[in-house]
């Protein structure tokens, strides 16, 4: 196998490069453990995510990320993970020994696919354990990396992480919304910078946009392989066989535009009806971003007059006076409400559900008080 182009689709006939040392299938079977488990409990997660690879099972569990509910459990096809990764390796161009860093917690599709590329394209993998500076430690030339925002936002923070982040040839960032602001931070680099789009039933993404070069855009390509629809209230169908072997129905508001490509709105779990009004939740963030500078999100609580109110949530004071003059007025949050730190999944992602319950909550001690 000397490319990605010529995969090992066997996985009794795959091995794992390591930091420059292979492993074979057999050193992880059960009750046998490696030197590599004991190196970190990162490794040692790896070291269990490959021993369950290489069981006779054909399937895995995966778990969904649990931004809009609780987590989930899911059984999915190794041979599909296979197929999945399959397309990445082919779109990136990725070749056999190329260095690739996985520093994505194995808990989810994320971490999981990038070992599987690694497994069928014979990648030189690099485990680092999940941090918000994943590159403070890694001083060497990668071919490839998946992060979440986070992770990409705080390394632009610290000039030689910044300066390691724009040497990997291939980045892609997944798990969250790129704002506009991280955007512009990574529109001079010279690397090749992807947000992707995809979730735990499409084992990873389906469909990618460049967001810097010359072919930088708003739009999310698919994958050849993959045909996309809309729902009568526009969300997001998706038929991607090589992955999945159901026709998937996605809560993603989007449009899709005449070449195929397509961009996604907000969420249909994420619209407030407020007075007969559907405002969607990640619109009204995108028009306060450019006029709040820390971290915030909007939510609703129920409202006798208008059926849902929008509530702005926040981590730092602000001029009321910027939001006003942001939003229109149906958009206008009729509360503001200040917290020491906005609720995330483990991804990075706000955890819409957990915000609810935290504002209501909080708006119920505060009428405890006034009673």
């Amino acid at each position: 196998m000397t490319s990605c182009n010529m995969y090992q689709l066997e996985r009794q006939k795959q091995t794992i490069t390591i930091e420059g040392k292979t492993y074979y299938p057999q050193e992880f079977n059960k009750g046998k453990e490696s030197a590599l488990a004991k190196q970190s409990e990162f490794h040692h997660d790896l070291y269990l995510f490959l021993q369950d690879w290489f069981s006779d099972s054909p399937h895995l569990k995966v778990q969904t990320s649990g931004s809009t509910g609780t987590p989930k459990e899911m059984l999915v096809e190794k041979e599909k993970m296979m197929q999945s990764a399959k397309l990445t390796c082919t779109f990136l161009g990725l070749q056999k020994n190329d260095t690739v860093l996985l520093c994505m917690s194995l808990n989810y599709i994320a971490g999981k696919m990038l070992v599987v590329r690694a497994l069928i394209g014979g990648l030189n993998l690099f485990p680092i354990t999940p941090s918000g500076n994943p590159l403070r430690d890694i001083d060497m030339h990668l071919k490839f990396a998946a992060m979440i925002p986070l992770q990409v936002y705080n390394s632009l923070q610290n000039s030689t992480e910044a300066e390691r982040l724009s040497q990997i040839d291939n980045l892609i960032i997944g798990g969250g919304a790129i704002d506009n602001q991280l955007q512009e931070l990574l529109k001079p680099l010279p690397n090749k910078i992807y947000s992707t789009y995809g979730m735990t039933e499409t084992l990873s993404h389906i469909a990618l946009r460049r967001i810097n070069g010359n072919e930088a855009s708003e739009y999310y390509s698919p994958f050849s392989s993959v045909n996309i629809s809309l729902s009568e209230d526009n969300a997001l169908i998706i038929d991607a066989p090589l992955v999945s072997n159901e026709r998937l129905y996605t809560n993603d508001i989007a449009k899709i535009h005449k070449d195929g490509s397509f961009q996604i709105l907000g969420r249909r779990d994420n619209i407030i009806n407020s007075g007969g009004i559907k405002i969607q939740i990640e619109e009204v963030e995108n028009l306060l971003k450019p006029v709040i500078d820390c971290p915030f999100a909007i939510t609703s609580i129920p409202d006798p007059k208008f059926g849902e109110a929008i509530v702005l949530v926040i981590e730092s004071t602000i001029d009321e006076e910027l939001v006003v003059k942001a939003l229109p007025p149906y958009y206008l949050p009729k509360k503001t409400i200040k917290i020491k730190t906005i609720p995330l999944t483990e991804t990075g992602k706000i955890s819409r559900q957990e915000l609810k319950q935290l504002v209501e909550t909080i708006i119920k001690e505060e009428i405890k008080r006034e009673e």
